[in-house]
């Protein structure tokens, strides 16, 4: 691999100085802006398919198939907790292989659980832990988020970090919002009939294809990994072993800002999962389906915004805010379900999850700001301190903000697991999400005191 780069430079860049003015303006911008793009297609398909349960899942039964609503609620959170493991791993990758290549196979290989995912919902006679097989499968999908982050963050300069990652990350995200948008839409029409797949007749008399929510995404997955492959570079000096990496881990900042990107990427991943089989389980005379797209599309759009609010006003400011917004739109939720002889009130529950999508996404895109500042200045501290030159301490900023903004990512995709399992879980245990709900509140109280107590205090040291 690296060695065909080598004789390539049309992929490898040898000399890359995004800090550098000149440098930047002449060259460095348009690079990286193609491949920030290139990266972001990757990236909105890989939400697509990590999110595929979501969608899938409540039309299951409608095809024929037998399962219980515990049952489908994991379904919808296992490939969260295969992504958050996958994660991990994932994190080294680029240093390693290089963003172009490791690009190329990460988004290729999500082609089998779509593919597999179509041939299983045409036999009714599938059993229940092929899903959880493709489930767990969906999970490099997720996965895929922590490589393409530290990707980025090697093309841009400190200034432009919180506004790239922002919006990789939040167009990303997106793609939670067209799969869900798209899947409702395709499973009515016959645009695989002519390869043999059949359609299941409605109560209303209309018949679903939903195999169509799995396998339109090969296609367009299959053009990303060509133009991933013809427009995308490697960066020589983002080169690093699994060694190099690893000393990230032992640092206090990287297991507190995991758990406020838990807070925030975890509740929008989470509630993206969660959302159209909790909203069916407490309002079942609302087709949720029609609806559900908007609240992942809120949240992916803000996490653009709010990576670039936080390099104007700062991540620690607009992070700790953000929390505050988040635990009252928590409380609220309390007074829109059922409960107590009410039939509780589905416009509000709606209105107000919608905030909670929102605030979600920007947290995402304030704390991720907030790692790539925070690690950049405690490893400049630390090589210097050491005696390190300039150029010395630059180069391992950018290799542990990378290490830091992958595994962090990973740690925030458990959040994806967490959440709809606990809503199952919930609903089994007393038949309401109301104890659920009640966690997550107190978590983001937690957050709003640990922001606020490590982070808020010292601007002259944080706020950036």
């Amino acid at each position: 691999m690296s060695q065909r780069d080598e004789k390539n430079n049309h992929y490898l860049l040898n000399n890359w100085k995004p800090e550098n003015p000149q440098f930047w303006e002449n060259k460095g911008k348009g690079i990286a802006r193609r491949n920030l793009w290139i990266s972001v297609a990757c990236l909105l398909l890989a939400f697509c398919v990590w999110m595929l349960f979501s969608a899938v899942t409540v039309n299951l039964n409608k095809v024929g198939f037998n399962f219980t609503t515990d049952q489908l609620f994991l379904l919808t959170a296992l490939p969260s907790l295969s992504g958050a493991i996958l994660r991990v791993p994932y994190s080294f990758m680029v240093p390693i292989f290089g963003g172009r290549y490791w690009t190329v196979l990460s988004t290729v290989i999500l082609i089998i659980p779509c593919v597999w995912l179509g041939f299983a919902i045409q036999n009714v006679a599938t059993p229940y832990w092929v899903f959880i097989t493709i489930a767990l499968l969906c999970g490099f999908a997720g996965a895929n988020f922590a490589s393409s982050m530290g990707n980025i963050s090697f093309f841009f300069p400190k200034a432009k970090q919180g506004s790239a990652l922002g919006i990789n990350g939040g167009l990303g995200n997106l793609g939670v919002s067209v799969m869900q948008l798209v899947a409702p839409l395709v499973v009515f029409l016959p645009i695989f009939a002519f390869l043999g797949v059949h359609g299941v007749t409605q109560e209303d008399g209309s018949t679903m294809w939903l195999t169509n929510a799995a396998w339109i995404w090969a296609p367009l997955l299959l053009l990303a990994t060509i133009a991933a492959w013809f427009g995308m570079n490697d960066i020589a000096s983002s080169k690093a072993s699994i060694a190099d990496q690893l000393p990230v881990l032992g640092r206090m900042h990287t297991w507190i800002l995991a758990l406020l990107y838990l807070a925030t990427f975890g509740s929008f991943i989470g509630f993206s999962a969660g959302f159209a089989m909790l909203a069916k389980t407490q309002f079942p005379d609302v087709n949720i389906l029609k609806l559900a797209f908007f609240g992942p599309f809120l949240g992916a759009l803000a996490r653009s915004f709010g990576g670039v609010i936080s390099d104007k006003l700062g991540g620690v400011r607009v992070t700790l805010i953000n929390f505050i917004c988040m635990a009252i739109f928590s409380a609220l939720i309390f007074l829109t379900l059922p409960g107590g002889g009410s039939p509780g009130n589905f416009t509000t529950f709606y209105l107000v999850f919608m905030g909670l999508f929102l605030t979600a996404g920007l947290g995402s895109g304030s704390t991720f700001q907030m790692i790539a500042v925070i690690f950049r200045r405690i490893t400049i501290e630390r090589v210097k301190a050491k005696g390190g030159s300039d150029e010395q301490a630059q180069q391992e900023a950018v290799t542990d903000t990378a290490a830091a903004l992958g595994f962090i990512s990973a740690i925030g995709a458990v959040g994806g697991f967490f959440i709809p399992k606990a809503f199952g879980t919930s609903l089994a245990m007393t038949g309401s999400p109301v104890g659920a709900m009640k966690i997550f509140l107190v978590f983001y109280i937690v957050c709003v005191v640990v922001t606020w107590f490590v982070y808020g205090r010292r601007k002259e040291k944080y706020h950036e």
